[in-house]
């Protein structure tokens, strides 16, 4: 580990404090700074793809970040993250998750937001690839064919529910064109600032805005939006119909809701031990109070009055060439994104970042939440390769003209 942080430092010291003006960051007074932080971004750099982004810089976002998150959200990640792991020991039930929903949401994006940004890029839901296809290709077309249900047009406007920062959010502006006017919602304020100031920085602030609440108890009037769409965010509720009601509320009749649901296979075993431990990494590593299967979901679609005029598993669409879940697979190319799923590269980045919360350059706990979602990975992947668990089922319900 000392080998490589040196030799990292060494490398790349003088192109980052040129490139990237390290000198300049507040954090990193002390030449020792300089030095450990250029070294961690030389050894981040080798576990992130190279082909379609910048990993020294996203590395260097990701050091120069992390104190500002922590000191604008006022949280104390390791106590947090205690706090949100206690949630999901042997002793807690589904309906003690459920009843601190709200916390154990806004808990679970406060202290992995960063490393989604980081090493998914805004749009963090997942897409499989079709041949010739790029990575940030599918996640794009994922989004465009979601919202391509919606009919939207001149003047319309549409809420994403469950929006994150705003990924899908800013592409579908763009895709659509100036004509529709995009509003989401998420739980988390930081997300929210991160959000609106990726709208500003894209020139979408006209028409594109984050805001703050609960999808379960929307802050909007009754009817006031042309169409909504959900990326894999609604598995976050307690019961689908506390969000399905709200959306089929602040929905015009005639409207249309899309959406990509997290949902339990008829592939998963109750009875299989190994299903029921992988299932149980995937509610912790992201966040879910429990999981459904898709019956459960349609029928919740129905009780509040939507009409579903379409469903399907896209995981087992034909054309597809990489699964949804390769991005999470790991392999022992020292320069892909994946080379920190194997178990060589789960120990660096767990002790690159415990190196980084005794430099003071990184919360305390970190390490701890990289190692949480090391277990979504795994049971996300398992769940994956065994088709017993969903993350893009497509449901799609119209509100009646009528209602």
């Amino acid at each position: 580990m000392d080998f490589l942080a040196t030799v990292g430092g060494v490398a790349a010291l003088g192109a980052a404090a040129h490139k990237y003006e390290l000198v300049e960051i507040p954090q990193l007074e002390h030449a020792w700074k300089v030095a450990a932080v250029a070294g961690v971004a030389a050894v981040g750099a080798a576990l992130q793809t190279a082909a379609e982004f910048n990993p020294l810089a996203r590395s260097m976002q990701l050091l120069s970040t992390f104190q500002s998150i922590e000191s604008s959200t006022q949280a104390d990640v390791s106590s947090s993250i205690d706090a949100y792991n206690s949630l999901y020991d042997e002793t807690k039930t589904d309906d003690e998750r459920n009843q601190a929903y709200s916390s154990l949401v806004d808990s679970y994006y406060n202290l992995v937001t960063l490393f989604y940004e980081w090493g998914w890029g805004s749009s963090f839901h997942f897409a499989y690839r079709m041949l010739g296809e790029s990575f940030s290709e599918s996640i794009r077309r994922h989004e465009y064919y979601l919202m391509s249900f919606l009919g939207a047009g001149k003047g319309d406007r549409v809420l994403d529910v469950g929006c994150g920062i705003g990924g899908p959010l800013t592409n579908i502006a763009r895709f659509e064109g100036p004509e529709v006017d995009l509003t989401g919602i998420t739980i988390n304020q930081h997300q929210v600032s991160r959000g609106n100031t990726r709208c500003k920085q894209l020139g979408l602030s006209h028409r594109c805005r984050l805001v703050r609440g609960d999808f379960t108890q929307m802050p909007f009037k009754d009817a006031v939006f042309d169409g909504a769409y959900s990326i894999e965010a609604t598995c976050h509720a307690p019961d689908r119909r506390t969000v399905f009601s709200e959306v089929y509320r602040t929905l015009k009749p005639g409207s249309y809701f899309a959406s990509y649901e997290w949902v339990i296979t008829e592939n998963h075993d109750p009875n299989n031990a190994k299903d029921v431990d992988m299932l149980h990494k995937v509610m912790q590593g992201d966040g879910l109070p429990s999981l459904n299967t898709i019956e459960e979901v349609k029928e919740a679609m129905r009780d509040v009055g939507f009409e579903v005029v379409m469903d399907r598993d896209m995981a087992k669409d034909p054309e597809q060439v990489v699964p949804w879940y390769q991005p999470l697979q790991s392999t022992w190319n020292p320069l892909s994104f994946r080379f920190q799923f194997n178990w060589l590269g789960r120990t660096v980045m767990s002790n690159l970042l415990r190196v980084l919360e005794l430099f003071w350059l990184a919360p305390a706990g970190t390490a701890r939440v990289q190692d949480m979602l090391q277990l979504a990975a795994q049971g996300l992947v398992y769940c994956g390769e065994r088709q017993t668990f969903t993350v893009m089922h497509i449901l799609v319900g119209r509100k009646p003209l009528d209602a």
